[in-house]
């Protein structure tokens, strides 16, 4: 091949002539080792897309995991965990040497043949993916930080006359499962290339571009590596033979279209809830001590602010009840008793369920009467059963049927 794998992933028989990927994860945590005053919460994840179809590396890894052969699904997060792969294992890692041993653990299982130019030809893209959360030790910030390393090591473009073609003696067929992955991989690099492209357009004043991210798998999940709010790193690996021209013109063409993608990365900050809910409870807490301060400053010692009990509600209860039926006096009582918001609020409160009680009352009456035959003429104020009688009459029918 070309290097791309040996690019990314290096001599795994010798630490000092590790690939681009081992190298990553080193400078990740000497970040987080250097940075004492930060709480760090690093997670892997491990994928290959073979023939348009997703598989967990890490499958055998994690507890609980549900194998190589389920099926992913591509989603996204609004809320700082952008494009994601749902039901990926993912793992959680405190040293460089754990995501080591996942990352090489991981790559003895992706999918490899053999072909004239490759004898260990990697017949699907991995996608190695670093997540890091970050918040103070101090907790005074409910403000978390969310980072994404996403490591690719895609599979190489392929022409079939050079790879699949039989030895020169005609006695070897072509193997019909490499071309089929052939055609998957030449499809999605394809789509990658359009993507690159649309990109290209759009960064350098295009309006109406459109960008097929979801044509293909690979894509899809590269979405925030490519054109989203990232800093994007391509490394070409091309052949020096000239018998390979025509695919290392491709590659750099390739390249010199990503270099003109210009995107700006900003820092993603997200809100801890449990955070949240602990400072606006703490907040609480000093304004009620500040509160009671205030009161006993201003001679205000009778002022609560708790929530009313069942018999304090009771109490405010029977005296809106002597307000509504009582006379001036009763008025004056109420009116001139408001000694806080607290109060106020509570005495609303009452008003609005003795409204109710007082309507539900009302239309129950009003169906019950309906039911017996009872017709109210609220305005004349006379009450009469039945049709055709007068108040009398029904008075002496109701006591003739009394006996």
């Amino acid at each position: 091949g070309s290097g791309k794998t040996f690019t990314m992933m290096g001599d795994t028989s010798n630490y000092q002539h590790r690939g681009v990927a081992p190298r990553a994860l080193g400078h990740v945590f000497s970040e987080v080792n250097m940075r004492l005053e930060t709480s760090f919460v690093v997670t892997c994840t491990y994928m290959e897309i073979y023939n348009e179809r997703i598989f967990d590396l890490l499958a055998g890894v994690g507890a609980g995991s549900e194998g190589k052969t389920q099926e992913y699904t591509i989603a996204e997060d609004k809320g700082g965990k952008g494009v994601y792969v749902r039901g990926l294992t993912e793992i959680r890692v405190a040293s460089e040497t754990e995501a080591l041993n996942l990352l090489f653990s991981g790559e003895l299982g992706r999918t490899t043949a053999q072909h004239k130019l490759n004898r260990r030809s990697n017949r699907s893209h991995s996608i190695f993916t670093v997540t890091v959360s970050q918040r103070s030790k101090s907790g005074v910030s409910e403000k978390v930080l969310h980072s994404k390393l996403s490591l690719v090591d895609l599979a190489g473009s392929e022409r079939l006359k050079k790879t699949m073609e039989g030895d020169t003696d005609g006695g070897a067929p072509i193997d019909d499962t490499l071309k089929k992955e052939s055609m998957f991989i030449n499809q999605s690099l394809t789509y990658l290339e359009q993507v690159v492209v649309a990109l290209a357009r759009l960064k350098g004043g295009a309006q109406q571009a459109h960008v097929p991210y979801r044509q293909t798998k690979l894509t899809s999940v590269l979405k925030d590596a490519l054109g989203g709010n990232c800093n994007t790193l391509l490394c070409a690996c091309i052949w020096g033979e000239s018998a390979h021209l025509e695919e290392t013109i491709s590659t750099l063409r390739l390249a010199s279209r990503m270099m003109r993608v210009q995107n700006q990365s900003v820092s993603v900050e997200v809100t801890d809830p449990v955070k949240m809910v602990k400072k606006q409870e703490q907040v609480i807490k000093e304004l009620r001590q500040e509160l009671l301060m205030h009161d006993a400053l201003a001679d205000r010692a009778g002022v609560l602010y708790d929530p009313y009990t069942p018999e304090q509600r009771e109490e405010l209860k029977k005296t809106l009840e002597r307000f509504l039926t009582g006379g001036d006096d009763d008025e004056e009582a109420l009116l001139g008793s408001f000694s806080s918001v607290r109060q106020m609020r509570e005495t609303c409160r009452l008003f609005k369920e003795l409204y109710r009680d007082t309507q539900e009352t009302a239309q129950r009456l009003m169906t019950a009467a309906q039911t017996g035959g009872l017709q109210l003429d609220g305005l004349r104020g006379t009450t009469a059963f039945g049709n055709g009688l007068d108040g009398g009459d029904t008075l002496n029918a109701m006591g003739a049927t009394g006996g």
